[in-house]
């Protein structure tokens, strides 16, 4: 069964990718992380932002973009790539179950090749006045709008507590 899938494209802060990792974990979704990056994968920043979850993640690591659609030519997913130079808000598009959504550089995005190459280009709806959001930020909403449209959520833990008329709450076994 195809999954909705993440891409990082040369990433250059830690911190997200190991967010994004957890991220990976929890939801279910393989990441790709697409060298060369800014950082080591064995990066401090990149540990403690990815806490315990990184043993969990679904985590791809390519050499670069040649052995990422090397590794991905059986499933040839299309590529969703989220830009600010796009004007289609990535909650007017339907995603389907294989798409693979492309997230650039922290500090420069995607090259033009790479805008060229892309089956979509996406952007996130924003305030004038902001110039960006922050990558993990970004890659986390557009993840759950995809996994929203494609029915993918994991199953949700059954609850545990229910509040009771005091509104203080009641555990149940």
């Amino acid at each position: 069964m195809a999954l909705v899938s993440l891409a990082l494209f040369q990433p250059e802060i830690p911190a997200n990718t190991g967010t994004l990792m957890r991220l990976s974990a929890c939801l279910s979704v393989p990441v790709h992380v697409i060298g060369p990056t800014g950082f080591s994968m064995d990066d401090r920043a990149l540990r403690r932002a990815g806490m315990d979850y990184r043993d969990k993640a679904l985590t791809h690591v390519h050499v670069d973009f040649d052995a990422f659609c090397t590794a991905n030519a059986w499933t040839a997913p299309r590529l969703i790539l989220m830009t600010t130079r796009a004007t289609m808000p990535y909650t007017d598009f339907s995603f389907q179950k294989s798409d693979m959504i492309v997230m650039g550089r922290e500090t420069s995005g995607a090259p033009d090749w790479l805008h060229e190459r892309a089956d979509a280009r996406l952007t996130i709806p924003m305030a004038e006045s902001a110039r960006s959001l922050n990558m993990a930020v970004s890659a986390a909403l557009v993840i759950g709008e995809a996994l929203r449209q494609t029915n993918d959520f994991p199953q949700t833990k059954p609850q545990t507590a229910e509040l009771d008329q005091s509104g203080t709450g009641s555990h149940h076994p």
